[in-house]
């Protein structure tokens, strides 16, 4: 037959003492647990849904206002700007562009200045003399002094760390006669030739001063000297110091290419209608995402089976109750529906884009948005999303203003997560203290009770004993 008697049960009592002491500790702890418990699942659902909000409006602000240095999903330039060959010319075009189509001509690409000092033989490491350089370009002069023990390439750094302001840049060119240092430009155009003024031999560089590539104490501008661009736009002539024109067609601009000279190249301008609704659906789309965002961790679900512990049918979501997603609703709103940059758009609803009434989502209905460009109104689409002047009166600027407070580094977004996850922190420590006293106690609770069972032992040993002895003199008794 098997010992009754268990690793958890009292050998001298016969009592499951692991199992009271199981029961007397959980007592204990069961409220505070529970307390524990609840409050870290409610913590961690609450960022679970502010993390939700945050990804949506991050994504919703980075289309509206693109990062430094990213290119903008959103076009909104009414008309839309076609070069025929963009080998030769690409162009682009805002909302001052006129449809039409025109032929732009090219007699001759701006170019920019090239001069060359004497050669000297050593390479670039080559020491020179020191003394002063100047250098001018366009009536604007930098000058610079060239200490002892400079070289070619050490000039050549010194004039590259102001390039930034200058436009002028310096590089070393071997050729059959030696070394020389090269000053180029990124400024084009007629006139703006660059000369030099120095105390160095070779250095000095006048405007008619032509190199001879044959002649290493030669000094002078490379090739022939900068020009003008000249170009024909539907047989009327222009002239212009950049090959960027962008002050003479209307709302159109040009930028000529390398091989351009000579060719022939036919710019269309069209309304930007693709381009548009593409980019109002992108809008839409985007704005959505933050609505669904906020019904996720709002909207509570129902059921039609009571949950098993608490008999509720209601399951609130993360964030039902709070009104930091109703504010967000509200402010956005409020953008949509406010008169922004003055013109013949003023509201969205113009376009075609409709709020639903039952969950406030934009559509983008295409029969309005197709009778809003044969209206005309396609050059002031660029004109309600951008606004006028500073581009604070655009529904973009308006829009990222609305949402920055949450979004920005500190804003309500970091302020509710870190407040958030304070008491994460704290639910964790107090976790740790109850494990804690739940270890302690269990094992005081234990000790007493193995000396409880010890002692009851120790009775029943003695009460045997006893027992026995009397048992003894009753049967000498009896014998």
């Amino acid at each position: 037959m098997a010992s009754p008697i268990t690793p958890a049960t009292g050998l001298g009592s016969g009592l499951a003492i692991g199992e009271i002491v199981t029961a007397l500790v959980n007592s204990d702890k069961t409220a505070k647990q529970t307390q524990i418990t609840t409050q870290t699942k409610l913590v961690t659902t609450k960022l679970s849904g502010i993390g939700t909000l945050q990804s949506a409006m991050s994504a919703f602000q980075a289309l509206v206002n693109p990062p430094s240095g990213t290119t903008s999903k959103l076009q909104f330039t009414g008309y839309a700007a076609k070069s025929s060959d963009e080998t030769k010319m690409t162009v682009s075009s805002d909302n001052t562009a006129v449809p039409g189509t025109y032929s732009i001509k090219v007699d001759k690409i701006a170019t920019s200045s090239s001069v060359a000092t004497a050669a000297f033989a050593g390479g670039a490491t080559s020491a020179i003399p020191s003394g002063d350089l100047t250098l001018t370009q366009n009536g604007i002069s930098k000058a610079y002094t060239i200490p002892e023990g400079a070289t070619l390439a050490s000039v050549a750094a010194q004039i590259n760390k102001d390039t930034k302001t200058t436009n002028i840049s310096a590089n070393i060119i071997t050729d059959d006669k030696g070394t020389r240092l090269v000053f180029g430009s990124t400024v084009t155009g007629a006139d703006s030739e660059i000369t030099t003024s120095s105390s160095i031999a070779g250095f000095t560089i006048g405007k008619a001063d032509k190199l001879d590539a044959t002649s290493a104490s030669s000094a002078g501008y490379i090739g022939e000297p900068p020009v003008s661009a000249s170009l024909t736009i539907n047989g009327l002539q222009v002239t212009s110091k950049s090959n960027t024109v962008d002050k003479t067609l209307g709302g159109v601009t040009m930028k000529l290419l390398p091989g351009s000279d000579k060719t022939t190249t036919t710019v269309t301008v069209s309304t930007n209608t693709d381009n548009l609704k593409a980019s109002l659906q992108a809008f839409v789309d985007s704005y959505n995402a933050v609505l669904s965002a906020v019904t996720t961790v709002t909207k509570a679900s129902v059921s039609d089976t009571p949950d098993k512990t608490t008999g509720a049918t209601v399951t609130p979501a993360s964030l039902t109750g709070d009104a930091m997603p109703r504010a967000i609703i509200s402010a956005l709103r409020k953008e949509l529906v406010t008169t922004g940059a003055p013109g013949e758009l003023s509201v969205l609803a113009q376009l075609g884009i409709t709020t639903g009434q039952s969950d406030g989502k934009l559509t983008l209905d295409d029969k309005k948005f197709t009778a809003a460009m044969d209206a005309g109104l396609a050059g002031d689409v660029q004109q309600l999303f951008t606004g006028t002047g500073d581009g604070k009166n655009g529904l973009l600027a308006r829009m990222n203003a609305a949402v920055t407070p949450y979004t920005q580094t500190g804003g309500i977004f970091d302020t509710r997560k870190t407040s958030l996850n304070k008491q994460q922190s704290n639910l964790q420590d107090q976790q740790a203290a109850l494990d804690l006293r739940v270890t302690t106690l269990t094992a005081t609770l234990t000790a007493k009770y193995n000396a409880m069972d010890l002692l009851v032992g120790q009775l029943k040993a003695s009460a045997t004993s006893i027992t026995s002895f009397f048992d003894s003199l009753n049967a000498q008794k009896n014998a």
